[in-house]
């Protein structure tokens, strides 16, 4: 395994939100009463990391409030890549043994599960990702022998292809979902009956109404 302590936690927070229409950015739209990208840095928040570290764009969420340091992505538009590539530098820089790699859409996202990950990390060329049942996916964890590949990464695919070679421990789909589009967030917040369902403009208020 490989200890929380001596891994950066890199959220990445810096996506355009381009699927969501003229939102600004999703991770700002409430989702059980608070915005929908502080969510799993709180569920990781009591976990020892090194040090935790959100790479971030247009989104106003207040990392920074609950233990991140924050990394600017000034050019998102090189994609996620961009993004994965400044954690790993500053990875690097700390001497971390590995990183975890989590994405701030990614609501329901729980600390059992970052623990069950790291627990099947073995050594420094570890790439262990979550699973559905079906596919890999984030929250990922890399360990240092893989910095190297993941900085020379290109585009927005990030490290799918790796990912996809890599350890994957499966975990409920509920825990997976990620949102990028109106219809995404609008079933999640059907799915835990979240209060914006009943307040949101144009939803079940206006229904009954």
């Amino acid at each position: 395994m490989i200890a929380a302590a001596d891994c950066v936690l890199v959220l990445l927070a810096a996506g355009r939100s381009q699927r969501m229409g003229d939102v600004g950015s999703k991770l700002d739209e409430p989702f059980l009463g608070r915005p929908l990208g502080l969510h799993v840095a709180i569920a990781l928040e009591d976990m020892p990391f090194r040090e935790r570290v959100a790479i971030v764009g247009r989104a106003q969420c207040d990392y920074a409030a609950h233990g991140f340091t924050l990394i600017r992505n000034d050019d998102p538009a090189m994609g996620m890549s961009r993004s994965l590539a400044l954690g790993v530098e500053r990875a690097r820089a700390l001497e971390a043994r590995g990183i975890v790699v989590a994405l701030a859409d990614m609501p329901r996202v729980t600390a059992t599960h970052i623990y069950q990950l790291l627990d099947a990390a073995d050594d420094a060329d570890a790439i262990v990702a979550s699973s559905d049942g079906r596919a890999p996916k984030p929250p990922a964890v890399f360990g240092a022998g893989r910095f190297d590949a993941l900085l020379a990464l290109e585009g927005d695919a990030g490290a799918r292809a790796m990912v996809r070679a890599g350890k994957h421990v499966v975990t409920t789909p509920a825990e997976l979902i990620d949102v990028d589009t109106p219809e995404e967030l609008a079933r999640l917040r059907e799915l835990v009956h979240a209060p914006e369902v009943y307040t949101r403009v144009g939803r079940r208020v206006a229904a009954e109404g």
